[in-house]
């Protein structure tokens, strides 16, 4: 018997769907604003035209309405409605990256990189794990990683490593581009429109910290595959029939086309980070780009305009669960403000944190956002669900709204790595047949490296006033 059979026969219990999930917080709302006393912040807005509660001005409200059961339905649609923008931003997106991804240029490019580096395991794990981290701070990538599952184990086993080293590089560059992202559209920038930021705003300093983060996690998948090159015994899957590598996919060839559509890709990153600093662009600039580049990227591989159209409309279609998940997160908190017990909640959270240094409570609020991506891993589910208490909670303690990004940034992207409700992980994990419990053993040593450095990062946010 397997490690993975043994775990699912002893556990019964099964996570419920994401979408479920939200619903049955969307009910822990509803009965909240029963129970908890209604209250409110005095709110002002500072020097930067976004409005700020105002610490020590927590007061109850006799008068407060109470939600109807029927509130539990109508406020989906009317989050929806308010969280269009980003919801119809996610869905452009989606169709955008299909249509790249229907040129073969990413998986060409990864492919060739794994290929012209098979030999030098320093070199494949490092440039590796830069790749797959470098796509998911920018273009948010982590799906679309899967097919490169056995390309990667055969090639690591061919240099004596294993199907962990392999997924290591995978998962680990997906983990670290997701917590040490730049301009992430499916959680960075969701998470500063939540908290009323200029979008990709403060890239700089998540720039600076991205190379300390992806130094930690080349580092931490290169000791663990020089061990199993030096015996092979202590290999995690040692054994383990299911984690032997599968047939090699076939390797997709680079040709001018793709190479064309590849620098498509990075002259629309480079316009948009130029538009968002100099011109103050948002979504809708945002969403022009890409729906541009899809039709660049069509123009340029003759793909068609049926096929482009219908390959565009199979990945706005692939997201819409994404966009649906955005509306229910917006849901609970809509709940939570309509009766009036937000406050509520974010007086009783930030109260232990208001007593201490901004410095700690930064790392506490880091610890909230790991904790909560436990129960809710959609990055942009959890930025709706959460940045709407972690946004006040930092002007209460005294945190720049930057610093509270960050906070959540950390937890969502660096848990993603272990959370066994993350579908993205369990599906690459099934797919190359690791065990959980044998993954776990190699992802927490990095996972506690990884937050006891995002929380120097937090107290240096602090201390430079990151914002």
């Amino acid at each position: 018997m397997t490690d993975s059979q043994a775990g699912a026969k002893a556990s019964p219990f099964r996570i419920p769907h994401t979408l479920a999930l939200m619903f049955i917080m969307m009910v822990v709302a509803l009965v909240l604003t029963w129970i908890l006393p209604a209250g409110e912040f005095e709110t002002v807005v500072n020097e930067s035209g976004r409005e700020v509660v105002v610490p020590g001005t927590y007061a109850t409200l006799e008068d407060a309405e109470t939600l109807s059961p029927w509130s539990l339905f109508t406020a989906v649609p009317r989050a929806m409605a308010e969280a269009q923008g980003i919801i119809f931003f996610v869905l452009i997106i989606g169709g955008a990256l299909r249509v790249i991804r229907e040129t073969g240029a990413i998986d060409a490019f990864l492919g060739s990189v794994i290929e012209r580096y098979s030999h030098n395991s320093v070199l494949l794990i490092f440039f590796g794990v830069f790749l797959f981290a470098a796509a998911s701070a920018t273009l948010g990538m982590a799906e679309e990683y899967i097919p490169f599952a056995g390309i990667l184990i055969a090639v690591c086993v061919a240099m004596r490593m294993d199907t962990v080293a392999a997924i290591g590089i995978m998962v680990v560059g997906y983990g670290v581009g997701y917590g040490a992202t730049i301009m992430n559209p499916f959680t960075l920038l969701i998470a500063q429109d939540v908290a009323e930021l200029q979008p990709a705003s403060g890239w700089a300093f998540r720039a600076a910290i991205f190379v300390p983060f992806l130094a930690v996690g080349v580092h931490h998948v290169w000791s663990y595959a020089r061990k199993v090159q030096r015996d092979p015994a202590a290999s995690l899957v040692h054994g383990i029939d299911e984690a032997q590598p599968p047939p090699q996919a076939e390797q997709l060839p680079m040709t001018r086309r793709r190479m064309a559509v590849l620098a498509a890709t990075f002259g629309a990153l480079a316009l948009l980070v130029y538009g968002i600093t100099m011109h103050g662009w948002y979504l809708v600039e945002l969403g022009a780009i890409f729906i541009a580049l899809s039709v660049v990227a069509g123009l340029i591989t003759r793909m068609g305009i049926d096929r482009l159209a219908t390959t565009f409309s199979n990945g706005a279609a692939e997201l819409a669960g994404t966009a649906v998940l955005i509306g229910f997160a917006r849901a609970i908190a809509l709940l939570l403000e309509d009766g009036q017990v937000l406050h509520t909640i974010v007086n009783a959270m930030a109260s232990p944190l208001v007593g201490l240094p901004a410095e700690l409570s930064a790392v506490g609020m880091l610890g909230i956002q790991s904790v909560m991506n436990i129960f809710v891993s959609s990055g942009s589910g959890q930025a709706y669900l959460t940045m709407p208490l972690m946004a006040p909670i930092g002007d209460l303690v005294g945190v720049e709204r930057q610093v509270s990004v960050l906070a959540y940034q950390f937890g969502d992207g660096f848990m993603n790595m272990i959370v066994p409700t993350n579908p993205v992980l369990m599906g690459i994990l099934g797919l190359a047949g690791i065990p959980y419990a044998r993954w776990f053993r190699f992802i927490l040593p990095l996972i506690v490296k990884l937050l006891a450095l995002g929380a120097l990062a937090m107290v240096v946010a602090v201390w430079i006033g990151y914002n």
